[in-house]
């Protein structure tokens, strides 16, 4: 594999920003790895961060490079900050650069395919909620998404007790996100009544999660559609790297690519 650590400047931001870019290889002598490069421009995985985390996350706390080794995938992790992958009230514009900004530059320094049926996001926490609002505003673009511990119930977060997230207002401001682009319940039920296509969903969630409700409740929105969807909680797992970096193997061999 190769590991690029990619610096290029954003116009939807204003800044020079960054994204860590893991591209296959075909090897045969790398002692405990085995590398797969598939042929053409190579599937996505857009891997998004966690609210106290950066585009290094990923790579410095799981495995993630080894587990896409013998993939033949691309994965891109960009960094967005406290940001909630949204077009911040007050702040730069977030949702613009990882929805329509981020992509288009990737493609452009790297052969990644921009079919839909390759391109895939996932995500952990903040990076969860970003994951699917991704997929679920975009279902042309993405064929599947994955949250690990995400946040899903958007609307609800600045007001549950002992939440320490305390530049919400900077994010969203006053304006109301129940039933708004902005919230993956509606969005889940607004995508359910097209006829258009729909993403593979998979999340789960730990039972010790401070989380763990909203995903249950996610989860029960999900069985009441049509969507093709996966569900898992595991008892006594908390808000963790030891979690993430074994959920987010489950994901790679649930996703829609060939293996071996």
């Amino acid at each position: 594999m190769a590991l690029i650590d990619c610096n290029f400047f954003s116009e939807a931001l204003g800044i020079n920003t960054s994204m860590k870019v893991i591209l296959p290889q075909d090897t045969t002598n790398q002692i405990g790895m085995t590398g797969k490069k598939a042929k053409g421009p190579y599937p996505v995985l857009f891997l998004l961060h966690g609210l106290s985390d950066d585009d290094s996350a990923w790579i410095r706390r799981t495995s993630i490079e080894r587990y896409v080794s013998e993939l033949g995938i691309a994965v891109v992790m960009p960094q967005v900050h406290r940001s909630f992958y949204t077009d911040m009230e007050q702040g730069q514009r977030y949702w613009t650069f990882i929805s329509e900004e981020l992509p288009d530059i990737a493609r452009s320094f790297f052969p990644l395919s921009d079919r839909r049926e390759d391109t895939f996001t996932a995500g952990l926490s903040m990076g969860g909620y970003g994951a699917f609002k991704l997929a679920l505003r975009h279902p042309d673009r993405f064929s599947a998404a994955a949250s690990l511990s995400g946040v899903m119930d958007i609307a609800g977060f600045k007001s549950r007790s002992g939440e320490p997230y305390h530049d919400y207002h900077l994010i969203f401001g006053n304006k109301q996100i129940a039933q708004t682009d902005e919230d993956l319940f509606y969005l889940l039920e607004k995508r359910n009544q097209e006829s258009g296509p729909k993403p593979m969903l998979f999340h789960c969630c730990g039972t010790d999660d401070h989380l763990y409700e909203e995903n249950k409740r996610f989860n029960y929105a999900c069985s009441k559609t049509s969507f093709d969807h996966v569900y898992m909680e595991d008892a006594g797992r908390g808000h963790a790297w030891d979690y993430w970096d074994e959920k987010i193997q489950d994901v790679l061999n649930w996703l829609p690519i060939e293996k071996g």
